[in-house]
């Protein structure tokens, strides 16, 4: 089967003077469906992992393929089409837009694709929204929802295109601790129903439930696996 994530030698060096080594070579493989978490202290390149697996960044050097697609040869059109199509991401602020309703929000997901009647957005939207509990609040404002809910809005947002990764950055960053573990649960259940999982976190008890974590440390990837 092939890879969700393949890196070959991936590194990534911002521009200088000094240039700064942000992601050191690396090798990284994850099947469809595994379930990893990242960790590492602050300004250790955790951010700029999720942006290379996610195609907001380019490697500097290295081959890159997403899906059984090498990245590295795509151009920005491309590569815009693969992301939407592929990636769905989860960040610790919900990014909601205030004045539009969940059921909004989440359809604006899939307005870059034009090819999708605007009913079927719609229709696509309320599903998301009942996969992770919302069906009742389809047209509740943010303002109207607690932190767990924004929370469970912005992965509706990130699953309605049906991508076949989840890139969560600090998704439980916001929340109490009664929400976070609601939103953990639901990640449990996505992964449970085959959806390949990468929670970016600085928590530890957050990380211990992937079956694989990465820690990244100056730009340097290494790897724990446990039997969940």
């Amino acid at each position: 089967m092939t890879a969700v994530i393949e890196f070959r030698g991936v590194e990534l060096t911002y521009p200088g003077p000094p240039p700064v080594p942000a992601l050191k070579p690396c090798d990284l493989t994850v099947q469809h469906g595994e379930y990893l978490t990242v960790v590492g202290p602050s300004g250790s390149g955790k951010s700029t992992f999720l942006n290379v697996v996610g195609l907001l960044d380019v490697p500097t050097s290295g081959i890159y393929l997403l899906d059984g697609t090498d990245t590295t040869a795509l151009g920005d059109r491309n590569r815009t089409s693969l992301r939407g199509n592929t990636v769905g991401f989860v960040f610790q602020s919900f990014h909601l837009l205030p004045h539009r309703s969940a059921l909004e929000n989440v359809a604006l997901a899939m307005t870059y694709n034009q090819r999708t009647p605007r009913l079927k957005r719609a229709q696509q939207a309320d599903e998301a929204l009942h996969k992770v509990g919302l069906g009742h609040r389809i047209d509740a404002l943010p303002s109207t929802l607690s932190g767990g809910e924004r929370q469970r809005v912005a992965i509706a947002r990130a699953l309605v295109t049906r991508p076949r990764l989840l890139l969560c950055d600090e998704p439980t960053g916001n929340l109490d601790t009664a929400s976070a573990r609601r939103i953990l649960a639901l990640l449990d259940e996505l992964h449970d129903d085959g959806m390949t999982v990468l929670v970016i976190t600085h928590d530890h008890e957050v990380a211990d439930r992937g079956e694989r974590t990465i820690t990244v440390r100056d730009g340097v990837l290494t790897e724990t696996r446990r039997t969940r």
